[in-house]
C-alpha cells in the first residue's frame, strides 16, 4: 500500500524520519531502514536537516525506494532558486518519487556552512504553486512540459500556536490546500492540549494532519527545543521526568509512547523524530500499542 493509500483509507500512519549521511557511506542508512521494514507507512528523508551540508533527500529517497521502501522526498526552499526547484521536482518524478513534502528549510546561519547565502526565490507557497503548475503539464513561466508528473503533496503546520495567532495559521495551512497541500505534518509537540485545540478548529477541512514526535534525549534537549525549535511544546513536568530518569532511553520511550497513546483519536498518523535513536522506534511502537 502507498503512503497515499494509506492516508486515503483512514489508516493511521507511522513515518519515520531517517537523516542521510554526510558523505557517501550509505550503510547506516540502509541498516536503520532494514530495522524498520514492515513497522512504517513510509520513511521520510529531510532535506540538509539544520542546514548541514550532507547526501541529498533525492538521491536517498530514490535508493531507498529501489530497496522496497515506501518514501518521502523533501524539497525545502532554501537553497535553490525556482530554475532548480522545478528541475528537483521532475527529477524526482523521474525517479517514481510521487510522495514529496515542501518546507521552507532551514537558513545557512544554523548550519556547518553559515557563509553560505540563503537563497528563498520561492517561498513555501510559491514551491506548491509550481509542483501544481506542473502536474498541469507547464512550468511557472507558461512554457508547454513533455509529460506530467504526478505527485502526492504535503506541508508543514504549527500547532503549537495562541488564540491570537490561530486564525491565521488556519488560514494560512487553507492556502496551502488551495495550492495542492494533501497532508500535513506537524512541528513536534508534547502537549496534547494544544494539538486538541487546533484539530477541533481544523477538522472540517477533513485533511491527514500527521503529529511530530522527537524521541527527547535529556532535559537540556527538551529546553534547547522549547527555544530555539519553532512550534516546539515541551511541558515542565515532562521536563522534570527527564532530569529525573536514570535511564534516559527507557524514559524518552515512555514520554513519547504515552504521548502517541492520547494523541492517536485526534490526528491521522505520526512523524517519528529519533535523531540517533532509530533503532529504539520499534519499542516505541509496541509501547504506544501501534
Amino acid at each position: 500500500m502507498t503512503f497515499k493509500e494509506s492516508l486515503e483509507s483512514g489508516k493511521f500512519a507511522v513515518v519515520a524520519e531517517l537523516q542521510p549521511p554526510k558523505g557517501m557511506d550509505l550503510t547506516e542508512l540502509y541498516e536503520n531502514a532494514e530495522k524498520l521494514r514492515g513497522h512504517l507507512d513510509a520513511i521520510y528523508v529531510p532535506d540538509l536537516p539544520n542546514a548541514i551540508m550532507r547526501l541529498g533527500s533525492l538521491s536517498a529517497c530514490a535508493l531507498l525506494k529501489q530497496k522496497g521502501f515506501e518514501v518521502i522526498y523533501n524539497l525545502s526552499c532554501s537553497h535553490r532558486n525556482r530554475l532548480a526547484l522545478q528541475s528537483e521536482l521532475l527529477n524526482a518524478a523521474a525517479l517514481g518519487l510521487t510522495n514529496v513534502l515542501i518546507l521552507r528549510g532551514d537558513p545557512p546561519s544554523l548550519g556547518d556552512h553559515f557563509e553560505a547565502s540563503p537563497v528563498l526565490d520561492l517561498d513555501v507557497m510559491g514551491l506548491l504553486e509550481a509542483a501544481n503548475r506542473l502536474q498541469e503539464g507547464y512550468d511557472l513561466v507558461g512554457n508547454d512540459l513533455q509529460g506530467k508528473p504526478r505527485f502526492f503533496v504535503g506541508a508543514q503546520v504549527n500547532v503549537a500556536v495562541t488564540r491570537d495567532t490561530l486564525d491565521q495559521t488556519v488560514m494560512d495551512m487553507e492556502k496551502k490546500m488551495r495550492q495542492g497541500a494533501h497532508f500535513f505534518f506537524t512541528t513536534s509537540i508534547y502537549d496534547p492540549g494544544l494539538l486538541e485545540e487546533f484539530m477541533k478548529r481544523v477538522a472540517p477541512y477533513k485533511v491527514p494532519i500527521l503529529v511530530g514526535i522527537t524521541l527527547l534525549k535529556s532535559a537540556g534537549m527538551a529546553r534547547y527545543m522549547n527555544k530555539h525549535v519553532e512550534g516546539a511544546s515541551i511541558p515542565d513536568p515532562i521536563i522534570d521526568r527527564l532530569m529525573k530518569a536514570s535511564d534516559k532511553q527507557a524514559i524518552s520511550i515512555e514520554i513519547a509512547g504515552e504521548m502517541i497513546r492520547t494523541i492517536k483519536p485526534l490526528c491521522q498518523g505520526i512523524l517519528i523524530i529519533p535523531i540517533g535513536w532509530e533503532g529504539l522506534i520499534p519499542s516505541l511502537l509496541r509501547q504506544a500499542g501501534l
